[in-house]
Formats: structure tokens, C-alpha cells, sequence
């Protein structure tokens, strides 16, 4: 598995999909589509860069979602491999950090294969005509937290992409 993502392809539309939810409904890309862009993320449970960067994760989607900037997750993990990244687990976890995006399930990973998903987290950040303009890190994290005050590399892309 690659550890950070490949440059980004700059202009190449996303590719439909229809994934449940861990709030129990059924989400397409045009409907998680946001007015000025759309950030999609390929993460899962048990990796433990998604978990030390949960929190700034979090942060940064609300804060995105302020400015008109749409966020969504991906978990396309195989549960039996990685039983941490059940549906039910991403549910868990979903709910206990209050997540304000839908977390969504590729069992068959068709979405991650279809995307060139590579790491997690892998980060997909759209412009309004559902174009690639940013692939590319949160921040200067690992599997530590960035220090304070960090520059928060995908919140910048995505509000000059908004």
C-alpha cells in the first residue's frame, strides 16, 4: 500500500457512485455534491494515520462544510481482513466522534478502485463540476500529530478551490 497518495491529476472528473451509509441511507456522488466543491476521503478504522488525524479531520470538514464545501468518507477496507473496518465498526466510530459527514461502505471496493484510491486517508477534493484540484495530504502529519499551528495543507487547497 502506498503511503501518500500520487500527484494529483488535475481536471479528472470523479466517477458516480451509490454507497450506503452508517446513518442507514443510500448516498450518491451528486447528492453529497456541495455548491462551491465536494471533498471525498478514503478512510478507515483501524489505520493508524486516520486515527491520529481524526481530530484535525474533523475539524477541518466542519470548517469546510461552513464555506459550501461538501465532505464525505469512504471506508472500502475488506472487514475480513480487517475486522476493525466492519460496517458496524465504522458505525461505532462514526457516532462516537460525532461525525459530520456520511461515512460510507465500498464492500466490493469498485468506488476505491474506480477513484485510484491508494492510502488512507486519501483525500479527493472537487470543484463545484466534480473536477479534481487537490490530492494531497490534511498536513504534515504521521502517525503523529502535526505540532500546533501547522499549516493545514487540504483546509487551504479546498477554500481556494471554494
Amino acid at each position: 500500500m502506498a503511503v501518500s497518495p500520487p500527484v494529483c491529476d488535475f481536471g479528472w472528473t470523479a466517477p458516480e457512485f451509490s454507497l450506503p451509509a452508517t446513518d442507514g441511507r443510500i448516498y450518491t456522488l451528486e447528492e453529497i455534491k456541495g455548491p462551491k466543491g465536494t471533498l471525498v476521503m478514503f478512510i478507515c478504522n483501524h489505520c493508524p494515520y486516520v486515527l491520529s488525524a481524526l481530530d484535525r479531520i474533523l475539524r477541518d470538514a466542519r470548517d469546510l462544510q461552513v464555506i459550501g464545501v461538501s465532505v464525505a468518507a469512504i471506508c472500502a477496507n475488506d472487514a475480513q481482513a480487517y475486522p476493525a473496518d466492519s460496517f458496524d465498526k465504522m458505525a461505532d466510530l462514526a457516532r462516537s466522534h460525532d461525525f459530520p459527514f456520511p461515512y460510507l461502505h465500498d464492500d466490493t471496493q469498485a468506488v476505491a478502485r474506480a477513484w485510484g484510491a491508494q492510502c488512507t486517508p486519501d483525500f479527493f477534493g472537487l470543484n463545484a463540476a466534480g473536477e479534481l484540484h487537490y490530492r494531497g495530504r490534511l498536513d504534515g502529519s504521521g502517525r503523529t500529530a502535526a505540532p500546533d499551528g501547522a499549516r493545514r495543507d487540504l483546509y487551504e487547497a479546498m477554500a481556494q478551490i471554494a
